[in-house]
This record gives structure tokens, C-alpha cells and sequence, in this order.
């Protein structure tokens, strides 16, 4: 990785969707991107397909969130390029709702829980150092979704996240158990659990370092990007009919390009600064498409689950 002088920013998940879109609209305000992928080949080429220049805009670094080894290895990766660091943004994500038995990470935690949550929440953690030292206004950013919250018609669709007394976590998250509340698998709810996982990190994040560190901690649901790779592991034909679903009956569609534009905006730019907050422009796509300060779920604002998340995520990463 070369040396350069640009503000730099980290993006997990950045090789297709929302990420690379994000990626893009960040070199050309003039950042300088790592690219933190699990393929790196499949990266260079979403890169190139974009025509993102590639000397001294970007580079492409492996990271595999389902597996903490990874997380400690590409921290480790990154700090030795000497580079400094002045973003995170936490968009990777997997989503395998056909799913009939889960699948494990590497240290045997459920896959899906394990990438979208642990990997990112051991990241953070780590990268508090790196971004403390930032000599902007560093901000820490994580990828929210409607789903997460029962309270919006997107997250009125069943299964219902639910994290209960967090269980599951409690008594070690591995065979047999499988949901973070310890009750039976299920592929989709696993997924809005983790998000719900996400909000709570970044509230607790905020809770506990923004006074301290000056970092700018926050979420953003960027609109239904129906036609993102999240949804590559559902029925075609849900492939097919969510994004008119979107486009034309809820208003909600958004295009990954749009998306990215968002997610460059709140790492970007100065409107942008404050700590703490779940930004959104509302599943109705305004024309004006101004963004406003959310109310996050009920679930997402309780801050003794934060709390009970927190300890239970650093003993299950390694960090307690």
C-alpha cells in the first residue's frame, strides 16, 4: 500500500453494492480508500469495471469478517503500510435467508452474526487507536437497515428481530446454539439481529468514546437498495420482483450509486458531524432527498441491551 497525503478511509464489503458504490463516490471527493474485501480479484475487477483510477486512489485489502483471526490480521496489514486513518465505514454484510441449518465461522459462532456483528464489532475496537490519531474529524460509520426496526413498514415484515436477554451469547454462541437469543435458527431473523447488533454498537460506541476520543459515531440506512448482492442468495424470482416492488408501489427504491453518494456524504462531509445519530432519508424517496436524524427501534435505543451486547460481544471476540 503506498504512501499518500489524502484523508484515508477503510470501507469492509467494498468489492460490490453499496461499498464499491461508496468507494467511488469517496475517491472522487478526493479520499484515498482501502478496499477491505474478502476476494480480492473479484475487487479489482468491480474497481476497474467502475473505472475508479487506480494510482493513488485506492487499494485492495483481504479481510474476512467471519473470522477474527482475519479482523486482527488486516488491522495488523494496515498499520504496517504506516498509513494514517481518518474513516471506518461498516458496510459488508451477508444475508442467506434460504438457509435450512446454520453455518459457522471459523470459531464455530453462526455465520451470518458472526460477519455482519462480531467481525465488525472486534474492527471497531481495534481501530478506535488508529482513528483517535486522526488529525481531521475521524468518523466511525455504520451501515444501518429498516429491517432492524418493527416501528417502519420495511421492518413490519416477520420474522421480527428479537435479541431477548441475549442468551445465546451468554452461553457461548456455539453448536448447538445458533440465535442470539438462544432460540431456534432462522435464517432471516439472524440477519435482523445482527443489524439491530450494529445500531447498538455504534449507540454504544458513542456512549463510551465519542467524549473521550472525538471520533463521530454513526449509522445510516441509505434507502432500499433493491438491487444490491445482498439479496444474491434469495429465489430469482425475488430477485426479480423486489426492485419493481420498490420502483413502483412502496417508493422506496434507491440505486446503489445514490446509496454510495449517501454513504460518502456522511463520512465526507461537514453537515454530517454529529456523533450518536442514525441518519435517513426515509423510505419514502423525498425529491429533495434531504436526510434527517432517525429515531432508531426500540430494541436499537435500549441502552441497558447495549450494555449487556457490549460485554457479551468483547468476551466472544476476545477483547474482555
Amino acid at each position: 500500500m503506498e504512501q499518500h497525503h489524502k484523508p484515508t478511509v477503510i470501507i469492509t464489503g467494498a468489492s460490490s453494492g453499496v461499498g464499491l458504490y461508496a468507494a467511488k463516490a469517496l475517491t472522487e471527493r478526493g479520499w484515498y480508500v482501502v478496499m477491505a474485501c474478502r476476494d480480492i480479484a473479484k475487487a479489482q475487477l468491480a474497481a476497474q469495471s467502475l473505472g475508479i483510477p487506480h494510482q493513488g486512489s485506492y487499494t485492495i485489502m483481504h479481510i474476512d469478517l467471519g473470522s477474527l483471526d482475519s479482523v486482527r490480521q488486516f488491522v495488523n496489514n494496515f498499520r504496517a503500510s504506516g498509513n494514517s486513518l481518518d474513516a471506518l465505514v461498516c458496510n459488508a454484510a451477508i444475508y442467506m435467508p434460504l438457509l435450512k441449518e446454520p453455518l459457522r465461522s471459523s470459531e464455530g459462532y453462526e455465520l451470518s452474526v458472526a460477519t455482519n456483528h462480531l467481525g465488525h464489532f472486534l474492527l471497531c475496537n481495534l481501530m478506535l487507536e488508529d482513528l483517535k490519531k486522526s488529525s481531521s474529524q475521524p468518523r466511525l460509520v455504520i451501515l444501518g437497515t429498516v429491517t432492524h426496526n418493527p416501528d417502519e413498514l420495511g421492518g413490519k415484515i416477520p420474522p421480527r428481530p428479537d435479541l431477548g436477554d441475549f442468551q445465546g451469547f451468554a452461553e457461548g454462541f456455539k453448536e448447538p446454539i445458533s440465535m442470539i437469543d438462544g432460540k431456534e435458527f432462522e435464517p432471516v431473523k439472524a440477519y435482523k439481529d445482527s443489524k439491530v447488533c450494529n445500531v447498538l454498537t455504534m449507540r454504544e460506541l458513542h456512549r463510551r468514546y465519542h467524549e473521550s476520543t472525538g471520533i463521530a459515531f454513526s449509522s445510516l440506512y441509505p434507502g432500499c437498495v433493491a438491487e444490491t448482492p445482498l439479496f444474491r442468495n434469495h429465489y430469482p424470482l425475488f430477485q426479480k420482483i423486489f426492485p419493481l416492488f420498490q420502483k413502483y408501489i412502496t417508493g422506496g427504491y434507491v440505486s446503489q450509486e445514490l446509496a454510495g453518494e449517501r454513504v460518502a456524504a456522511v463520512v465526507a462531509d461537514p453537515e454530517y458531524n454529529q456523533s450518536g445519530a442514525y441518519w435517513s432519508w426515509g423510505n419514502r424517496q423525498k425529491k429533495d432527498g434531504k436526510s434527517f436524524v432517525q429515531k432508531v427501534s426500540p430494541q436499537a435505543r435500549d441502552d441497558e441491551k447495549g450494555d449487556r451486547m457490549w460485554e457479551l460481544s468483547a468476551k466472544l471476540v476476545g477483547l474482555a
